[in-house]
């Protein structure tokens, strides 16, 4: 079991802001043992029930980036990064589907004078 003060503490941290990483740090430096600071974070992992829940744990460089494309489309950021992965799945999808090459386009690009990539 988890020292109930560590894991406060760790939610506190993370309320203010900081990532995992920003977090461990100072513990290890003040002395908390690894195995210890891991079994509160442990704790505090969520336990999913369903199979359409990802946990990600993102740079804070990153985070910040997708703070500021949420706001601008007026999302919140668990909703940002859902219509990134969206648009990538769709258009993956109408990459491989809504378009086959015709027989003219196929020889056209064979014959180019275009160079290739």
């Amino acid at each position: 079991m988890a020292s109930s003060q560590l894991v406060k503490f760790i939610q506190e941290a993370r309320k203010r802001g900081f990532d995992d990483l920003q977090i461990k740090k100072p513990l290890l430096e003040h002395g908390w043992p690894v195995n210890e600071i891991e079994r509160a974070f442990a704790c505090l992992q969520p336990k999913f029930k369903f199979k359409n829940q990802v946990c990600l744990f993102l740079d804070s460089e990153v985070l910040k980036i997708l703070e500021k494309r949420a706001t601008k489309n007026m999302f919140t950021v668990s909703e940002q990064i859902e219509d990134i992965l969206r648009r990538s799945c769709v258009g993956m999808k109408r990459k491989n589907l809504a378009y086959d090459e015709k027989l003219d386009d196929k020889l056209v690009a064979l014959f180019s004078r275009k160079k290739r990539r």
